[in-house]
């Protein structure tokens, strides 16, 4: 697992302490793939309501609080795949 995952794994269970309610996966682009459910957050690849697509400099402005997630997806830098209510509520999270 990178770097980048396992930093991405602490900055999201910090935000989302209680877990999520659905399952949603984040997919940055030549790190691997991040998993979110009612479990909390860990490293994994598996089936999800939503999977958002990013590239490691945009997902960590995300997480920074330097990007705003529905900015990015209008701009293209960030994809949804799958319900979009769900990665709407996953970006107010994150916002």
């Amino acid at each position: 697992m990178s770097e980048m995952i396992d930093a991405a794994v602490k900055a999201l269970s910090a935000k989302l302490s209680g877990g999520f309610d659905g399952v949603a996966k984040f997919v940055i682009k030549g790190e691997g793939a991040i998993m979110l459910d009612g479990q909390g957050v860990r490293a994994g690849d598996e089936e999800a309501d939503v999977t958002l697509t990013a590239n490691a400099e945009v997902f960590r402005a995300i997480l920074e609080g330097d990007m705003n997630p529905t900015m990015a997806f209008m701009t293209g830098k960030l994809s949804v795949d799958g319900s979009m209510g769900m990665a709407m509520k996953l970006g107010s999270v994150l916002g």
